[in-house]
């Protein structure tokens, strides 16, 4: 098993829709939500991912595809 994390940045029109649930179920990974920042124009939640390796670019590949900025999180992520 795999693990990366993420910090994603959601646009307006997806802040409520469950893209993280469809993710999971889809591409078999598991998230850990580490951070949550949820606004009415924005949305940022920093992830922990764990799985195969080839679900978890297939997974963050799917988050990007739906407009999703993914970004790598650098250094330690305070829980």
């Amino acid at each position: 098993m795999a693990r990366k994390q993420v910090t994603l940045i959601f646009p307006q029109h997806l802040i409520k829709e469950p893209v993280i649930y469809m993710m999971a179920k889809e591409y078999e990974v598991i998230p850990n939500i580490r951070r949550a920042k949820v606004t009415e124009n924005v949305g940022e939640v920093t992830l922990e991912l764990e799985g195969a390796e080839d679900s978890l670019k297939k997974a963050v590949a799917f988050l990007e595809k739906k407009g999703i900025k993914v970004e790598p999180v650098v250094g330690d992520v305070v829980s």
